[in-house]
Order: structure tokens, then sequence, then C-alpha cells
């Protein structure tokens, strides 16, 4: 069931597209992480955020 409200949808946006990804274990973690919350470790990167279908 789709969002309607802008609002709302705005809300789940953010929750669903920005935080960051662990390389070493893959633990999800806030977009002002700078260190992975399981393993410590300093590689991160942004969760991937383009629109569209998987090939």
């Amino acid at each position: 069931m789709p969002i309607a409200d802008a609002t709302k949808k705005q809300i789940a946006q953010q929750r669903r597209l920005y935080f960051k990804i662990c390389f070493r274990c893959g633990g999800k973690n806030p977009i002002s992480s700078t260190r992975c919350r399981k393993c410590h470790s300093d590689q991160m990167r942004l969760k991937n955020r383009t629109l569209g279908a998987k090939k």
C-alpha cells in the first residue's frame, strides 16, 4: 500500500535510504557514524540510493 501523505513518505525514505554499510561485516550504521557499531571497522560506505529496478 503506497504512502499518500508527503511528510510520512519523506520520513520513510530517510529511514530506508540514508545510512552507512560496513564493508567488513555488512552492519547497518547511522549516517553520522565513522566506525562500525558491530566490528569497529572504519571502512564504511553509503547505502546505494539509485532508483529503478534491479537488472
